[in-house]
């Protein structure tokens, strides 16, 4: 199993140029992924998409994986159009079921902020049930982190002590809670941030995440996923703060975790997880 995440900068590449066909195309350069988890796509902010539906374009770039777009913010301008910005998941695998998770924005008037989201599609791998979360996290926030972070722990504490097979017949029905998941996107905070450790060195009940590139390149440090090309908004450098973690019964299942160094189509980098069927 193959998953790309990417902070796409609604397919704005360091040329200033929105380009989302770039975007997919790179992506797939990377590797032929059943899983794409981007972050940051526009529907309906002009100053971003220019009044476009992006969701709706990159379902189409990617006609053969089922599209779920959830927005983190959404509002209803004086006109009654909406404004849509969020995370949007794309799985050629089969998806079983989707939740969507505003994530906590406790009040800190020091920084301007944003909602956040995490979006959780539960796809049918050859392993079985993979809850995927797709996240974006606060970035001018350290509180509104820490808040958010403790959300993600909570939703896999209750993963991991809540499984039923699923039962499309009614919503009373009983839902795909799967304990085995991984855990993605742009979590602005780098590697050294005590808020990695909240993530990485996690020992609640039940499964906890563990930083996948640390699984396959033990005392390596991590390649940057910022700041690589774009020298105006990352003007401190490189940097890494896109992740993928994993919970601990898949551990061993990682066998290639990979940084697209190279490209310029967005102010992050592609990260890619690949993972065994078999034992």
């Amino acid at each position: 199993m193959r998953l790309i995440t990417w902070n796409i900068q609604w397919g704005k590449g360091c040329d200033g140029v929105v380009d989302l066909a770039r975007i997919v195309s790179v992506a797939r350069s990377l590797a032929d992924a059943d899983v794409f988890c981007f972050q940051e796509v526009s529907n309906g902010f002009a100053s971003l998409d220019g009044g476009t539906a992006q969701s709706a374009r990159l379902a189409e770039l990617l006609p053969e994986h089922r599209p779920v777009f959830r927005p983190a913010v959404e509002i209803i301008d004086s006109q009654g159009k909406s404004h849509r910005f969020g995370n949007m998941t794309l799985s050629r695998l089969p998806v079983l079921q989707v939740a969507s998770h505003l994530l906590p924005w406790p009040q800190d008037d020091s920084v301007r902020s944003m909602r956040r989201q995490a979006l959780e599609v539960t796809v049918q791998t050859a392993f079985g049930p993979l809850r995927v979360t797709n996240t974006h996290l606060e970035y001018y926030s350290a509180a509104q982190r820490d808040a958010q972070i403790g959300r993600l722990l909570d939703l896999q504490q209750e993963a991991s002590t809540y499984r039923q097979a699923a039962d499309a017949r009614e919503p009373y029905g009983r839902q795909v809670i799967a304990e085995s998941g991984i855990l993605c996107g742009d979590f602005n905070f780098d590697v050294s941030d005590p808020q990695h450790a909240m993530l990485h060195g996690s020992s609640r009940p039940g499964l906890n995440y563990r930083d996948a590139w640390t699984i396959c390149h033990p005392g390596l440090p991590h390649a940057p996923t910022c700041g690589v090309h774009d020298h105006v908004q990352w003007k401190n450098g490189a940097d890494c703060r896109d992740f993928i973690f994993v919970t601990e019964d898949i551990g061993g299942r990682v066998r290639r975790i990979e940084v697209d160094g190279e490209t310029a189509a967005s102010d992050h980098q592609p990260v890619l997880i690949e993972l065994a069927d078999g034992e």
